[in-house]
């Protein structure tokens, strides 16, 4: 018998990429999946609609999960959120979306009376310079997370609600805390870290973009692949190779805002890099100076999952992901 997994988040960026790869594997460690359950505020793309073992609900996760979760999911990816800046600026969004919603999915789970394995993916904004616990320069997995927005508070309560649901043996949990995944195509989604991927995305179309922090800012990154990679590492992980706390960091690419830009003028020349301007956001500098800047994971790298190796491989893995549609 197949298994069924739910994507919540299914329609966004890492969503639709997630589901995509389990449709091209056609199976996770247990067996091949039968169903592929993806909700979201708004429809996937109609490439994943139209494919057979894809289901759908569009609508809030709070209103959704009761109904969905008697469907009895062997695997769930809890990728639904309101993202950083949007918490900062509307607290009540961010509470409903990103605290509420977890509340909800994990009773709605609990009550369908199976155990099914949980990935929810939090965030490296767990962590943050405490003042009477500074976070050290390189974030490890004994660092204490001391989260200074709501964003990360929201994203920390998560990873405990995950933590103790697994403890009573209502789910097997494991919270997931990817580096900012770049570079993203489209618009930019009102997170503080979208700019890492505006600076590169929109010069290598020609058009201009601004950079609201200082270019010798340093950040922790992820490709899109490598973070899909680690979300799939994570869920077919066992308990015993998984081991520990259930909260895992991933393994980053830690460089300056001034290196990505020299891998932007080495793939698209002086005239793309000329096309990013500094102009100081002040909001957003201090949301990003309270996430870790380097980040070591060896728990992570146990399971296999390893950092991205330089940043130009990341972007012209992008152009490529674009000149293929």
């Amino acid at each position: 018998m197949g298994s069924k997994v739910l994507i919540t988040g299914g329609a966004g960026f890492v969503g639709s990429r997630l589901a995509r790869e389990f449709l091209k594997r056609g199976e996770i460690a247990s067996g091949p999946i039968d169903e592929l359950v993806l909700t979201d505020l708004r429809a996937p793309s109609s490439d994943l609609i139209a494919n057979s073992r894809v289901s759908t609900a569009v609508g809030t996760l709070i209103d959704l999960c009761v109904e969905l979760c008697k469907k009895k999911f062997d695997l769930v990816f809890h990728l639904a959120g309101a993202v950083s800046a949007e918490c900062e600026a509307d607290f009540d969004l961010g509470m409903r979306s990103n605290l509420h919603s977890i509340q909800f999915l994990l009773e709605s789970l609990r009550a369908a009376g199976n155990v099914p394995r949980v990935v929810f993916s939090s965030s490296l904004a767990v962590f943050g310079p405490d003042p009477g616990i500074p976070m050290p320069s390189t974030v490890s997995d004994d660092t204490l997370p001391t989260p200074q927005s709501s964003y990360g508070i929201q994203k920390f309560i998560g990873e405990q609600l995950v933590a103790d649901y697994t403890r009573k043996g209502f789910i097997d949990g494991r919270s997931v805390r990817p580096n900012t995944v770049v570079v993203r195509p489209g618009k930019p989604n009102g997170a503080a870290s979208g700019f890492l991927s505006s600076i590169i995305r929109e010069p290598l179309n020609g058009e201009p973009a601004v950079c609201p922090v200082a270019p010798e800012t340093r950040v922790a990154l992820g490709s899109t692949a490598g973070t899909i990679a680690a979300l799939i590492k994570v869920a077919e992980a066992s308990r015993e190779a998984f081991c520990g706390r259930t909260a895992i960091n991933l393994p980053a690419l830690n460089v300056s805002v001034n290196e990505m830009l020299e891998a932007l003028e080495a793939v698209g020349g002086k005239a793309a890099r000329d096309l990013v301007k500094f102009e100081r956001d002040a909001m957003v500098v201090r949301l990003v100076d309270s996430w870790p800047a380097s980040v070591e994971a060896p728990r992570a790298r146990r399971l296999g999952i390893e950092p991205d190796k330089n940043f130009i491989s990341i972007v012209r893995d992008y152009l490529a992901d674009q000149a293929a549609g």
